[in-house]
């Protein structure tokens, strides 16, 4: 794969200035999203942790009325992340193993919808926007909710942004004061 087409694959759509909480449902449908996909591990809540906080799980109980969700892991603790998603009343599906594609096709098929209408939201690149852009959908890079900022997982985040940068993915946006700007 050319070195162009891979930084493209690393691209956002969208680079959230902050958490998930801070992804204005206007945002969605702005972009006519009529589904979504959530990461769970540091997108919704720290890798160890089995309770969503008040402000996250606020903001699901509202985001899942106005759109279909769906909860896809990594994490193969079927009954953590079956308790994290009984919270929130969402199906979800573990063991995806992104940036494979197999298990948000499931889910994007259980939905009923294109993949142009669903969004992939996470903190990861080589996971979760990876995954979301090999299937045409619309990517957003959150900012990792952790417990540490100096917990083990800062050290991959940031190695990620540096191979997409070197590859010719910029990934940053250049306007800080914006909640949120589309990355073109």
């Amino acid at each position: 794969m050319a070195k162009g087409a891979l930084a493209k694959l690393l691209q956002p759509n969208l680079v959230l200035q902050g958490t998930i909480e801070h992804l204005h449902p206007a945002v969605l449908h702005e972009q006519q999203l009529r589904g979504m996909i959530l990461d769970v591990d540091d997108t919704l809540l720290p890798t160890w942790n089995t309770d969503l906080s008040p402000a996250v799980r606020a903001w699901l109980l509202d985001i899942k009325v106005q759109m279909q969700v769906w909860l896809v892991s990594n994490n193969l603790n079927h009954r953590r992340i079956e308790r994290i998603a009984q919270q929130v009343d969402l199906p979800f599906l573990m063991g995806a193993g992104k940036p494979s594609r197999r298990k948000i096709c499931q889910a994007v098929h259980a939905m009923n919808l294109p993949f142009a209408e669903v969004a992939m939201v996470g903190d990861r690149l080589f996971t979760d926007i990876l995954a979301g852009n090999r299937l045409g959908m619309f990517t957003i890079l959150v900012n990792p909710i952790l417990v540490n900022r100096l917990d083990g997982k800062s050290w991959v985040r940031n190695l990620e942004f540096w191979l997409a940068h070197q590859l010719g993915a910029p990934i940053l946006t250049d306007d800080p004061r914006q909640p949120h700007s589309e990355v073109p």
